[in-house]
């Protein structure tokens, strides 16, 4: 994979602040964009900016011609049957409070899920379990921070029938993790439940195919795989997205309606409600059709090799732990850590103000692994295409200075 081509693509990576080059390691929060995304977005406002599936005239067509198209890229992208099993959504969090609101569940119904999910994929659930009564069990991770297959089998197997939702991370913002997907699917398949994977670090970063996966219902962000901001994806096999309920309603939804009563059109437009983020939606597209070409497996390498230099550079730093699984190779592209006697805000300021090396720092969305650990937070360096091994080498370096002070 050429890098040095690739970060060509980035305008911001020209751009110097104070005289130094930008470093930017918080790519598990929000990514960079190519210059092609930004394109494809002014293609539509600049070209065609008008409204789908509505008006008949030139830019209506077009511009219904290219959102379709879009939906159609992105059924592509993660090996959809076919584009009707692609609704367009602000972000993970909306498909995946999409599903908690409209699955049919009934009081004493189980949802289960991991104990490292994000605020988005756990809130939902503690709201079902106030609001329908629906029982929230959470799989527990090894001593190891690898996923506890066999405490989920228990899980499952206690639930019995009243399993009805796996609701599960794929690759964990906290640590890169990516737990075995393939195998948490079919144990929750014999048991007759459905799964539901937030998908929003592992998509951008490696091939998810949900065919090839039996995944039933992922939700994924754009503003995480070189998208714009405000548009995401859920995918949901059709047969099982047919039987969710209303989500929004209003324009674009229906077919007809009286004053008493509506006629509600099929999904995917069913749950797109109002005028879309057409723009978005395109720019999505270009991001897809742009990793597809350089190829999520040589992305996945990549961000594998880089953690692999940055972890053995800084693993031996007095007072240093790293969040997650020792292995650098099951930590994809992620490295949360903390420094004995140091702050993680101090840390990223530092790292920051110092080199422009741009980390995350608090507890990520995940209060509640941090909480259940009594950990305050950790810093998070999160790596992407464009990152360099001179970026990792810079960033190991200024961190064991900056470790010096603790």
């Amino acid at each position: 994979m050429d890098v040095e081509k690739i970060r060509g693509d980035f305008p911001v990576l020209k751009e110097k602040l104070k005289g130094k080059p930008i470093v930017y390691l918080d790519n598990a929060c929000m990514s960079l964009r190519p210059a092609r995304v930004v394109e494809a977005m002014n293609e539509y406002y600049f070209k065609y900016p008008g409204c789908a599936g509505r008006s008949i005239h030139k830019f209506g067509e077009m511009v219904s011609e290219h959102y379709e198209a879009a939906r159609n890229r992105i059924a592509k992208f993660i090996g959809a049957k076919e584009k009707k099993e692609i609704v367009f959504t602000r972000n993970t969090t909306e498909g995946i409070n999409l599903v908690a609101n409209t699955f049919d569940f009934k009081s004493g119904d189980v949802v289960i899920t991991s104990d490292r999910e994000h605020n988005s994929n756990l809130l939902p659930w503690q709201l079902a379990a106030k609001r329908k009564g629906v029982k929230h069990e959470i799989v527990f991770s090894a001593p190891d921070m690898t996923f506890d297959l066999a405490e989920f089998e228990c899980k499952v197997k206690t639930a019995g029938d009243k399993l009805k939702l796996v609701a599960i991370v794929h690759t964990s913002n906290l640590d890169g993790y990516t737990i075995p997907i393939k195998e948490v699917i079919e144990i929750a398949h014999n048991a007759g439940a459905v799964v539901l994977v937030d998908g929003a670090q592992s998509v951008p970063h490696k091939k998810v195919d949900v065919r090839k996966l039996g995944i039933d219902f992922l939700a994924f962000s754009g503003h995480k795989m070189l998208g714009p901001s405000g548009i995401g994806a859920l995918y949901g096999r059709y047969d099982v997205l047919e039987k969710l309920g209303s989500f929004m309603v209003g324009g674009d939804t229906v077919k007809d309606t009286t004053y008493d009563e509506h006629t509600e059109l099929p999904p995917p437009e069913k749950f797109e409600a109002g005028l879309q983020n057409y723009a978005s939606a395109m720019g999505l597209a270009a991001a897809a059709e742009y990793l597809e070409k350089i190829g999520l497996d040589k992305v996945e390498k990549h961000d594998t090799k880089l953690n692999e230099i940055i972890t053995n550079g800084i693993k031996d730093i007095k007072g240093m732990s790293i969040i997650g699984p020792a292995d650098p190779k099951l930590r994809s592209g992620i490295i949360s850590f903390n420094i004995k006697g140091m702050f993680p805000h101090d840390i990223a300021i530092m790292l920051d103000d110092v080199a422009n090396i741009m980390v995350r720092s608090g507890a990520h969305c995940m209060h509640s692994w941090f909480n259940a650990h009594a950990i305050r937070g950790s810093v998070r360096a999160s790596l992407y295409l464009y990152n360099t091994q001179k970026e990792a080498e810079l960033f190991i370096e200024k961190l064991k200075e900056i470790s010096q002070l603790a």
